[in-house]
C-alpha cells in the first residue's frame, strides 16, 4: 500500500461527517490505499502533499463552503500550490436545498490547484429550510450513505490500480 487517499471533511450539524465517514469506510472496504481520515480544522499542508489523492466532504452556509473549510483551503493553499497537480479528487457538499454554490467554489479552489476531478461533485440535500431544521443534527439516508461508501470506495481501487 503505497498510496494514500485523504478524507477532508467539515461538518457543523453532522451531516458531512457522516457522508465522509462512508467515504472512508467505502475506501476501506476497497482497500490497498492508505487512508488519512482529517477533520478540516486539523488538516495541514504536510497532508495534502504526503497524499496522492482526496475526498473534500463539506456543507454549504449561506449560498458558500463551510468556513472552516474555506479556512482549510486559505491555510493550505499556497503551501501547495504547483506541488500536487494532476492528482485526482471527488467532493460532496451537504446542503439544505441547493449546493451549487459551494460546488462552484470547491471546483475553482481545485481547479486552481490544478487537482482531477474524477467524479461529479455529489450534492446531497437535506432539505433543511427553517432556522430550527437547519440547525438540528443531520441523519443522512442509507441511499445517500451507500453513494458516498461508493464514492470512497472508486478512489481507493482508482488510486491502487494507478488508473488515476
Amino acid at each position: 500500500m503505497d498510496k494514500t487517499l485523504a478524507i477532508i471533511w467539515y461538518s457543523y450539524t453532522d451531516g458531512s461527517r457522516q457522508l465522509a465517514e462512508a467515504a472512508r469506510d467505502g475506501a476501506q472496504e476497497a482497500g490497498g490505499v492508505n487512508l488519512r481520515y482529517l477533520a478540516a480544522k486539523d488538516a495541514q499542508t504536510a497532508d495534502l502533499l504526503d497524499a496522492d489523492g482526496y475526498i473534500f466532504a463539506c456543507p454549504e452556509n449561506l449560498a458558500a463552503i463551510a468556513g472552516v473549510m474555506k479556512a482549510f483551503f486559505d491555510r493550505t493553499y499556497y503551501g501547495v500550490l504547483g506541488k500536487i497537480e494532476g492528482r485526482p479528487y471527488a467532493a460532496m457538499i451537504c446542503a439544505g436545498s441547493d449546493g451549487t454554490n459551494a460546488q462552484r467554489q470547491l471546483e475553482r479552489i481545485a481547479t486552481g490547484w490544478r487537482l482531477k476531478r474524477v467524479a461529479e461533485t455529489a450534492i446531497f440535500n437535506t432539505h433543511a429550510q427553517t432556522k430550527e431544521e437547519i440547525l438540528t443534527p443531520k441523519v443522512i439516508g442509507e441511499a445517500e450513505l451507500a453513494a458516498a461508501r461508493e464514492l470512497g470506495a472508486t478512489l481507493a481501487a482508482g488510486l491502487e490500480m494507478g488508473v488515476f
